[in-house]
């Protein structure tokens, strides 16, 4: 039974009895009623439409339960992947176009099988590459464009999607002046009820209780006031020309876009079959760089299109025959009816618009379950996602395996990290298979699951349950949610993401990792959209600081203190060293980039006691020997010998004296000069000195330090 509970872990649930599942199904709606508005929010936040975070909320969280380790992980749509989701796909597809959405659910799919792939060959430990520092710096600065990016939903005004954030929101800061008050009004009712139930009735469901009473409020004042238009409903020439001119720029755009991806997939296929230098790869690398110029170029017109389009007021004016037709607002001809409001052109597609007249909300949600069906497996969109799906994988994976370490250190259990890389690998499969985008696990829903009571994963289940309910009869209730209000749900969410004490903190811990978390921050918030830069980046500085660490490990020059025991000089000064032995200590491992500083240290100290026989290297904090490290030994033993002087090991581990025999060296240094302890290394080395070290203060031995 245990081995099958190895490969089915959900088996450890049963048999189930009345003391857990109580609690569980407590736990598990308790969790749904803070899933549900949170998936809707952080699918707009991936780009996707809002429907989509039900699909994501639904089948991956009770697979990512039923095959993971933890009991209390809650897994599902999370802030930073929503994002870094996006910001994948931004140079691909327009955001929510039917492309977009189409990559979105091929790249859960992709995270999946590399998560799964970890998994399977226990190769867990590969986040280990993504220190905590780093992970510190880039979730603080993906928090801070986690909130930065939803100031233009509370404003009520458009935000542009281009290659660098900081000029998006510098043209949302811009547009303050055009702010819809009732949008403001009600984002920041949203925030306010989230603020004062967190704070004063922390029990409460307060982002549950914010979402239906903006929801009712904004059904009851007709918040809305959107309508839907087509290219024949304009009267007006001048106004015509100016929707069929953004109508042609959007599609020149969508065009571009999947163009640019075409090259890319093709690009990524000819330096794989043919190499990265190969002309074919050049002339595609040439018309990828084309491409990508007439995209942004596109990008640009459209924006630039749009932006003096909304600025436009128009009337949805109703005539004798009871036709609608629009009109500019201050043109509406006489003997047409308007219906009182005035509207703004948006969301140009083909022969459709929309009139917005209101705030945005959610709209209409197709009800039913997600269709399952294979994602469209293209070789050049795999290839263009691939590297965005393995660090999606790593940074998903570390924050889930964070939070469920964490609550297992509250409720004294055990998570083994590789079983909840497959429980997380299959849950993003199954997302891929259900029109799901990439999942992860959540901190703040985590929490919630355990507070609630949860016992075991089945609370999960019960979780999964409710969204199908949702899904199935629920989704009516939700057309009326206001957009601003789920732009407040993430920045709240947010919020607490940012931590600048644990960047203070990685600085006094070491000056290195303070380097490479704030390096982080300031790339990934330089990079962004491509937040996945800004992480390599800190990834690759981190690495870079702690091998320039151990390039000049810590060397002690010994001298005999007064108890016996062997000192540095440096701390002690004036304690007794030998003219006849060197004595040093290297705590440090022995491999290519010290062992150049390894030799220049002992070459230095034998300089400056050229008349010294021996050299004695303390080796205890030596852990590792590489074949880099073996070789410069090799060189330094033979090199002193020509010079009559003799190279003695004390305290040698291990692994470093098996590489020793495995290469000759052991050989070459000869068992009679390599010892357990300094001490006995030193009792050695003076018994072959005789009369010439009897009146050295340093070989005056006392009782060997514990």
């Amino acid at each position: 039974m245990n081995n099958i509970a190895r490969f089915l872990p959900f088996l450890r649930w049963f048999p189930l009895k009345i003391d857990t599942v109580k609690p569980d199904f407590i736990a598990g709606i308790t969790v749904a009623l803070v899933l549900i508005p949170q998936s809707m929010a952080y699918a707009q936040l991936a780009g996707m439409p809002a429907y989509y975070g039900l699909y994501a909320a639904f089948l991956p969280v009770a697979i990512a339960s039923m095959f993971g380790s933890s009991n209390y992980l809650g897994t599902g749509p999370v802030a930073v992947v929503s994002l870094l989701t996006a910001s994948s796909l931004a140079p691909l597809a327009a955001s929510g176009s039917a492309q977009f959405i189409a990559l979105a659910i091929l790249l859960a799919l992709l995270v999946g099988v590399v998560q799964l792939s970890l998994g399977l060959f226990k190769l867990g430990v590969v986040v280990n590459f993504l220190s905590h520092p780093v992970i510190v710096g880039f979730t603080n600065a993906a928090a801070i464009i986690i909130g930065l990016s939803q100031v233009s939903k509370l404003f009520g005004v458009p935000m542009g999607r281009s290659e660098s954030f900081m000029k998006d929101i510098w043209g949302v800061a811009m547009q303050i002046g055009d702010t819809h008050l009732p949008t403001l009004a009600m984002g920041a009712l949203g925030i306010a009820l989230m603020w004062v139930i967190k704070k004063f009735k922390p029990k409460w469901p307060g982002v549950l209780i914010a979402v239906v009473v903006t929801t009712v409020l904004s059904f009851a004042i007709g918040f809305e006031k959107n309508a839907a238009g087509r290219m024949d409903q304009i009267a007006d020439p001048e106004l015509r020309a100016m929707v069929e001119g953004v109508a042609a720029a959007a599609k020149r755009q969508d065009d571009m876009a999947a163009a640019k991806a075409v090259k890319a997939g093709a690009l990524t296929a000819a330096q794989r079959e043919k190499g990265k230098h190969s002309p074919e790869a050049a002339r595609l690398e040439y018309e990828l760089d084309m491409a990508d110029i007439a995209a942004k170029q596109a990008e640009e017109e459209a924006s630039k299109l749009k932006k003096a389009l909304r600025k436009v007021p128009v009337a949805l004016a109703t005539g004798t025959d009871g036709v609608h037709t629009v009109y500019p607002a201050d043109r509406v001809p006489a003997g047409m009816t308007g219906d009182g409001h005035t509207y703004s052109l948006r969301a140009v597609r083909g022969d459709g618009f929309k009139l917005v007249g209101g705030g945005e909300v959610v709209g209409a949600i197709p009800e039913g379950l997600p269709s399952v069906s294979m994602p469209s497996l293209d070789l050049g969109a795999i290839g263009s996602l691939l590297s965005a799906a393995i660090v999606i994988s790593l940074v998903g994976f570390m924050e889930a395996i964070s939070i469920a370490k964490a609550l297992a250190t509250k409720a004294k259990q055990k998570v083994d990290p590789n079983q909840e890389l497959i429980g997380q690998g299959l849950a993003n499969i199954v997302g891929g298979f259900t029109q799901a985008f990439p999942v992860s696990g959540s901190f703040s829903r985590s929490a919630v699951n355990f507070n609630a009571g949860a016992k075991t994963g089945l609370a999960a289940v019960i979780t999964t349950l409710f969204v199908l309910l949702t899904l199935l009869f629920l989704t009516p209730l939700l057309y009326h949610l206001p957009q601003a209000v789920l732009a407040a749900i993430i920045i709240m969410a947010v919020i607490g993401l940012v931590n600048f004490e644990a960047v203070k903190h990685a600085w006094h811990a070491s000056r290195h990792d303070g380097i490479a978390a704030g390096a982080t921050f300031i790339a990934t918030l330089l990079f962004a959209p491509h937040l996945d830069n800004g992480i390599m980046v800190g990834a690759g500085l981190a690495i870079l600081l702690y091998l320039y660490r151990t390039m000049e490990p810590r060397v002690a020059q010994l001298g005999r203190y007064k108890d016996g025991t062997l000192r540095d000089v440096k701390v002690n000064p004036g304690i007794p060293t030998s003219d006849h032995i060197i004595a040093m200590r290297f705590d440090g491992s022995l491999y290519f980039a010290n062992i150049a500083f390894f030799e220049d240290t002992i070459l230095e100290a034998v300089a400056a006691k050229p008349n010294a026989e021996y050299v004695l290297v303390v080796g205890d904090a030596i852990n590792q020997l590489d074949a880099s490290g073996e070789e410069v030994v090799h060189h330094l033993v033979t090199r002193l010998r020509d010079g009559n002087m003799q190279i003695v090991f004390s305290g040698l581990k291990k692994q470093v004296l098996d590489v020793m025999r495995h290469t000759g060296l052991f050989d070459l240094i000869g068992q009679e000069n390599i010892f357990a302890t300094e001490d006995q290394a030193i009792t050695a080395i003076y018994e072959r000195l005789g009369d010439k070290g009897a009146d050295d203060l340093f070989c005056a031995l006392k009782p060997s330090r514990a």
